[in-house]
């Protein structure tokens, strides 16, 4: 009962009729409140079969009876997610409260969300989703004072809405544009081109490419990344190998595109190409991994000679900004971790004669362009963006002032363009497009978002916190002003760190659902991520992962220990790298949290570089291949760590069949392993989305599964939301 039913009760001996009507409304609201957040009993799992498979590791054997689990096109695996899935949604259905948080992600979702222009000649391009759209419709308009057309609807190219389309490189005299498309939510691209002044798309169609640009040489053809068909049955998890540079010429089949660069010897190297914007070079970009890569360069007067070597080694990463006549602007980490702009003559490349246009500063340099004869550099301040206008000698023009701690990205743009465009975005702060004047410095909104939820009612706190060995690591809180810290609000802590990736405030509608309710969201700024540079990168990669963990735990002690929340009311989140982190605190410290949300994760840290791209993470985990990787990968990996007779938190585990990053098999098989090994009232469950990716393939798709961990999260806690 109550402490205000209780109070109540005990005042004096004689009860007046209308006492006991208000005593009686009373007994009754709480017995409805009670009926409506009883726990359903736990779940009766479907069996999985176990299969003997052993492995032999340097020596330790390691079972995996769950194998059988990655053959996702078998049809004993087919009907095993049927099973799952059946189990899952009626355990959802039965959620009281169910419908009206997924109506009310639906009401919030449901707003006009627009990108910066992107200008091609008299032409500007840019998406907008009216709301509810289940993908975004590219525009075209000419002049910024144009009346806007729909360019490319893919919302008419797939009847579930699951077609996504992305332009990927204009032809030099803006007369053709390349776009991608892809289906399902896989990784998986075809290459398609639209005459711009006609509308009329091509017959042009280039298969089996993923990661890439067109990078086009006037307007008869460009150069583009592509994979040999794979093996039937294999295209969602076999390996993505020999990916090739080809030359395509318009209207020419792609059987006869020219083959530009291969490497037979070394089958798992990323290959990236883009092309000056006077057509003078080429630049071709080999990497072993998500970090580190060679830079190579192909005079285009010269193609006889071949591509010439200017970075050689994976240690480091180097990315091209311009050309500056027949040298090279370069963004790079060599010698500098927290990068620096520096100017290269081919002829000449040791980093001891170059010449250094914008040194390294204390924050990290995340992204640098080159626009109206003027370099835009954005940095990276306790996890906040500050930007830079410089010349192109490294003097620095101005600063420009946001209107508060968020993320920017944008400054995209041409030598001859007079204005570029950003965007600006916080937690609370929805995205504004701003029109940025690159002479005087003056910034104008030129697109504001109005959305559904009221910011202003909301504040940001950014904390600092102790992380196992003392590292000193930030986290943003975002909750209602004026929040009462007694240790009863429920909390979503997100987390990924990892891939030198940056978590930055960036506005979220769906998590107001979270923070009307009372709630906090945290995000933690964990090592492996990019917050701080190439060292803080480094301190959560290979052997040092558990620092990573331990970051995440020590958020959710401190969230625990100041009293914003407690174990009982504590959520915690992360999709991809994120999910294995999910996936490895809550092995670790299952009484520490009250619900987990391991989405696409990296589940199987010793064999998930035997599908699709995951060759290329062992970088940044390392590979069992190896004895000493083995011995550290062995010691965390979610699927091995889960112990016999544990009661681990309630788990609503995500995936999807057409994810071809990371692959289903790894939420599969750890599902498997904790359904079979977990004990107490706690349901894990695991949602299985169909016709979806590594990420929501649709508006529809991310309602719903939104909706549904947020009904689990709440439900689990005890919590009837209120709308």
């Amino acid at each position: 009962m109550s402490r205000s039913a209780r109070s109540f009760e005990l005042r004096g001996h004689k009860e007046s009729g209308v006492k006991r009507k208000i005593l009686s409304v009373l007994s009754l609201l709480i017995l409805v409140l009670a009926v409506s957040c009883k726990k359903q009993e736990a779940p009766v799992y479907p069996v999985t079969v176990k299969i003997d498979h052993v492995d032999d590791y340097f020596g330790t054997a390691v079972a995996d009876p769950y194998r059988w689990l990655e053959d996702d096109q078998a049809s004993a695996v087919k009907d095993w997610v049927e099973e799952q899935n059946k189990v899952t949604f009626a355990y959802l259905d039965k959620i009281p409260f169910r419908e009206k948080i997924r109506q009310r992600v639906t009401d919030i979702y449901n707003y006009p969300r627009t990108t910066a222009p992107q200008k091609a000649g008299d032409y500007f391009f840019f998406s907008r989703n009216d709301g509810l759209q289940n993908q975004s419709v590219i525009y075209i308009q000419k002049g910024l004072e144009g009346q806007p057309e729909v360019f490319l609807d893919p919302n008419l190219m797939a009847a579930d809405g699951t077609i996504r389309v992305n332009l990927i490189g204009f032809s030099r005299n803006n007369r053709y544009v390349a776009y991608s498309r892809s289906e399902a939510g896989s990784d998986w691209q075809e290459i398609r081109v639209v005459d711009i002044s006609s509308r009329q798309e091509l017959a042009d169609r280039l298969r089996w490419v993923k990661f890439t640009g067109a990078s086009w040489v006037g307007d008869g053809g460009f150069y583009y990344g592509g994979f040999d068909a794979p093996a039937p049955g294999e295209e969602l998890k076999g390996l993505s190998a020999f990916q090739k540079i080809r030359f395509h010429k318009l209207a020419d089949p792609q059987e006869k595109d020219v083959l530009v660069y291969e490497d037979r010897e070394h089958p798992l190297r990323y290959k990236g190409v883009e092309i000056t914007e006077d057509e003078k070079y080429l630049f071709l970009t080999l990497s072993e991994g998500t970090h580190g890569n060679e830079l190579h360069y192909l005079d285009l007067g010269r193609k006889s000679r071949g591509f010439q070597p200017l970075l050689r080694g994976f240690e480091f990463d180097t990315g091209v900004i311009d050309n500056i006549g027949d040298s090279f602007l370069l963004l790079t980490n060599i010698e500098a971790p927290n990068k620096r702009v520096v100017l290269v003559d081919p002829k000449k490349p040791d980093p001891k004669d170059w010449r250094i246009v914008i040194p390294e500063k204390p924050e990290a340099l995340v992204s640098a362009q080159a626009v109206g004869g003027q370099l835009f550099c954005v940095y990276l301040k306790d996890a906040s963006s500050r930007a830079y206008q410089f010349d192109l000698e490294g003097n620095l023009v101005r600063e420009i002032v946001f209107p508060t701690l968020g993320s920017a990205r944008g400054f995209a743009g041409r030598r001859d363009d007079t204005f570029t465009f950003y965007t600006f975005t916080s937690y609370i702060y929805p995205p504004a497009i701003f029109k940025y004047d690159i002479a005087s410095g003056v910034s104008r909104v030129f697109q504001a978002t109005e959305v559904k939820v009221s910011p202003e009612d909301y504040e940001v706190e950014q904390v600092f916190y102790a992380s196992k060995d003392g590292t000193r690591v930030p986290m943003f809180l975002v909750h209602r002003k004026g929040l009462k810290k007694d240790g009863r609000a429920p909390a979503y802590l997100y987390g990924y760190g990892g891939f030198n990736s940056s978590q930055l405030p960036n506005f979220n509608p769906a998590v107001y659902v979270i923070l009307e309710n009372g709630g906090i969201y945290a995000v933690a700024n964990l090592r492996g991520g990019g917050e701080y540079g190439e060292e803080w990168h480094r301190a959560g990669i290979l052997g040092k992962k558990q620092n990573v963990f331990d970051d995440f735990i020590a958020a959710a002690e401190f969230l625990i220990r100041e009293r914003y929340t407690s174990s009982s009311r504590l959520a915690i989140a992360g999709g991809s790298n994120g999910g294995l982190l999910v996936g490895a605190v809550m092995t670790q410290r299952p009484e520490l949290f009250r619900v987990a949300f391991p989405a696409v994760g990296v589940m199987d840290m010793l064999r998930y570089h035997k599908f699709t791209v995951g060759w290329g993470w062992a970088v940044e985990y390392g590979s069992s291949d190896n004895a000493d990787a083995f011995k550290f990968l062995y010691t965390y990996s979610p699927l091995h760590n889960i112990r016999e007779g544990v009661s681990y938190p309630a788990t609503l585990v995500t995936t999807a069949d057409h994810d071809d990053r990371v692959v289903p098999a790894h939420s599969f098989k750890f599902i498997a392993a904790l359904q079979e090994k977990h004990r107490g009232p706690n349901p894990v469950l695991i949602r299985i989305e169909t016709r979806s990716g590594h990420g929501a393939s649709s508006t529809t798709k991310a309602i719903e599964e939104t909706a549904d961990k947020y009904a689990f999260m709440f439900y689990q806690m005890g919590i009837k939301p209120k709308f």
